[in-house]
């Protein structure tokens, strides 16, 4: 392999989301975001819901939303495993915001109940909105802003 480049993977329990070499890539973290390049030091992290940006052999970048897993680096390959993981250009935009506003009515609706999970309900909020920047940010990559 070339010593430029990472072998990267993402995989969720339903699927793998993508296997290829890359230049860099940048994932969020629960202590941040961070840029993983070629040489990275090993490292294991947590990953928070966001949006995922690898940098391809071909200088294209690659757009992804993440929410929860974790993230492990070696020398030459960073592996994500991810509770869900999508490629923003399979984001229907639509869908991922009326989820994002559905869950943020039943935390409304649940404000005065007992027996609501409140972090459930937001991490199903944060994953909506990883979803919904993740397609904005690939638009606009991508020149597709309208």
């Amino acid at each position: 392999m070339d010593n430029k480049l990472i072998h990267f993977e993402i995989v969720t329990p339903e699927r793998v989301v993508l296997k290829e070499d890359v230049l860099q890539v940048t994932v969020p973290t629960r202590e941040g975001e961070i840029t993983v390049l070629p040489n990275h030091i090993p490292l294991i992290a947590s990953l928070q819901s966001g949006v995922i940006e690898a940098k391809t052999k071909d200088n294209q970048i690659e757009v992804m939303s993440v929410s929860g897993g974790f993230l492990e680096v070696l020398k030459d390959k960073v592996v994500i495993l991810a509770d869900t993981a999508e490629r923003a250009h399979e984001i229907d935009t639509n869908r991922a915001e009326e989820a994002r506003k559905r869950a943020e009515q039943t935390k409304k609706n649940a404000i005065h109940k007992d027996d609501v999970d409140f972090t459930e309900i937001q991490a199903q909020i944060e994953k909506e909105l990883a979803r919904t920047k993740a397609v904005k940010k690939w638009k606009k990559i991508k020149n597709l802003d309208k």
